[in-house]
């Protein structure tokens, strides 16, 4: 397989705490990377993997579909509409930029692959604050977002019912899974097709669906890409590198 291109942006954040220790207290900030287990699960791929963090993607996120089409596929991860509307010089300055939702969707559009990734800012996430719902971005996925706080917290975890074991992407990945710890809600699209599942137990939504969009296809996994969501066992599954590798091949028109 030659060789493809695939940006992943979001995955990472900023911790601010304040330490009391009797009279005194001090103050200290820690940067989180979130997409590692991704990075080494797709190391010697035939993927090409540039990822960009979220506080990067604010400005390093192309403006142009020309810049989005040097890439064969787009992962957004734990990354909230606002980071990609408001650019430094919309927040800032009061400038116009170019709308990178509707390039999305343009994107897709003619002909490129599209993945979201679950997580506390991703469909509409925590608080709603994630903000997919009734985008450009959200009318070319295979779901679709609640207008609210969508997630789902399954702390005695549950294991992904496969829907459509013989797809592509699902090849050799057979039942049980290990389990996970949560997902985003959402509503399967018209058309799209649902490949795993949460149980009835855990409420039955949809964990992973795909659709075809214009010339493109996207692909929405609703829970995590790592821990906390998808625990370390998860992640050390041979399974997990498989998993992602075929997704991105699918996304790719590899088969």
């Amino acid at each position: 397989m030659t060789t493809k291109k695939v940006l992943l942006a979001g995955e990472s954040w900023v911790s601010a705490a304040t330490h009391y220790k009797g009279f005194d207290q001090f103050g200290s900030v820690t940067f989180h990377l979130g997409a590692e287990p991704l990075v080494k699960a797709l190391e010697g791929s035939p993927f090409d993997l540039t990822y960009m963090p979220a506080h990067e993607a604010a400005t390093a996120f192309p403006l142009t579909l020309e810049g989005l089409q040097a890439y064969d596929a787009i992962i957004l991860s734990d990354l909230g509409a606002n980071t990609l509307l408001l650019h430094p010089d919309v927040w800032l300055h009061g400038k116009t930029v170019p709308n990178r939702l509707k390039l999305l969707h343009d994107y897709v559009a003619a002909g490129g692959g599209l993945a979201m990734i679950g997580g506390y800012f991703s469909f509409q996430g925590i608080n709603g604050a994630a903000r997919w719902h009734k985008t450009p971005v959200e009318a070319t996925l295979p779901v679709r977002c609640l207008p609210y706080d969508d997630r789902v917290e399954v702390p005695e975890g549950f294991a992904a019912e496969l829907v459509q074991p013989a797809h592509p992407i699902l090849s050799g990945l057979d039942a049980p899974w290990p389990v996970l710890l949560g997902l985003n809600e959402v509503v399967l699209a018209p058309g799209a097709e649902l490949l795993a599942r949460a149980p009835d137990a855990a409420g039955g939504h949809p964990l992973l669906a795909v659709t075809h969009f214009g010339q493109g296809r996207t692909l929405a996994w609703t829970s995590d890409i790592g821990p906390h969501w998808l625990p370390q066992p998860f992640v050390d599954w041979p399974g997990y590198a498989r998993l992602w590798r075929q997704s991105l091949h699918w996304l790719c028109r590899g088969d």
